[in-house]
């Protein structure tokens, strides 16, 4: 593109093709013997580990020997092409074999309870990781009818979690989901319109509108909250359990009844040690023959 013998100087001709004039001087750097080496080493435990991202990857590195910091394996693997494998939120993926039905909700009034029900699939982050969560939300009441937890997007988790809030609540006459793959799958549509005779609606691409309800407030706060609650339970009961099974000697039932702990004072945080050291200085730089052994010496300080 850019001809460096033409009349025309390297300025206009990369002004009539719209490119950085210092981009012309650029000369690239070859890869360092060192980077070689390493891209090579990333590359192999990268085929054994997939998972492995770049902190991984570094801290597995450093054990084998190489003095190597997070950002420059991530540059590495940039430059490789490679990224770790694992499972990320994508909860709304459109099937284009499965049929899309319309939406039904536009212009309708909502007043009243089991007229038109929401449902959505959020995740709830955990310890480690997250897990998805599927809930049956009425329209007008903001009732979570039902709800249920899993690590996987599949269809059956969600099929259950309508049919016990149809069972406990009733049948709504529209029921309103976002097209994912598990609302336009055959067993789902079935179980909805077939069996019971339930309007199906579904939201356009893109529409956030509708499902705002499910994924900011309502179900996914409660379904924390219950999570959060049952957890701080078990861990209290596990607290209790290991603190009866230790033994229980005079200290430690005085420390559960009274919440004082005994404070041990090292010779850092002791008030009077340095006056006590400076003391026995003296005393061994002034009286040399204590370090001696011999009958007890009375001295008057």
């Amino acid at each position: 593109m850019i001809d460096r013998d033409h009349d025309l100087s390297l300025r206009h001709q990369a002004d009539i093709l719209q490119i950085s004039r210092s981009s012309l001087y650029y000369v690239p750097v070859e890869i360092s013997a060192a980077d070689l080496e390493l891209m090579r080493k990333i590359d192999l435990l990268h085929t054994d580990y997939p998972f492995m991202g770049a902190r991984m990857l570094r801290d597995r590195l450093k054990a084998l020997g190489y003095s190597v910091g997070r950002r420059h394996v991530a540059r590495l693997m940039r430059r490789m092409g490679i990224e770790a494998l694992y499972r990320k939120k994508r909860t709304t993926k459109r099937n284009p074999e499965h049929p899309v039905f319309p939406y039904l909700l536009r212009g309708l009034t909502i007043d009243r309870p089991n007229q038109v029900w929401a449902a959505d699939i959020s995740y709830i982050p955990m310890r480690r990781g997250f897990l998805y969560l599927f809930a049956v939300l009425d329209w007008a009441t903001r009732r979570v009818l039902a709800w249920r937890l899993s690590n996987t997007l599949t269809t059956d988790f969600c099929i259950e979690t309508v049919q016990d809030a149809i069972a406990e609540h009733g049948r709504p006459e529209v029921f309103n989901t976002d097209q994912g793959s598990q609302f336009t799958d055959a067993d789902f549509v079935e179980l909805i319109r077939k069996k019971h005779g339930i309007a199906l609606s579904m939201d356009g691409k893109g529409c956030w509108r509708d499902n705002v309800f499910m994924s900011a407030s309502g179900a996914r706060s409660n379904t924390r909250k219950s999570i959060c609650m049952r957890t701080r339970a078990l861990r209290k009961r596990a607290q209790q359990s290991a603190s009866t099974s230790r033994s229980t000697t005079a200290r430690d039932r005085t420390r559960r009844l009274t919440g004082v702990r005994r404070t041990r004072h090292t010779s850092l945080h002791r008030p009077s040690n340095w006056r006590l050291n400076l003391r026995r200085f003296h005393l061994r730089t002034s009286y040399p023959q204590l370090e001696k052994p011999g009958p007890p010496l009375s001295l008057q300080l």
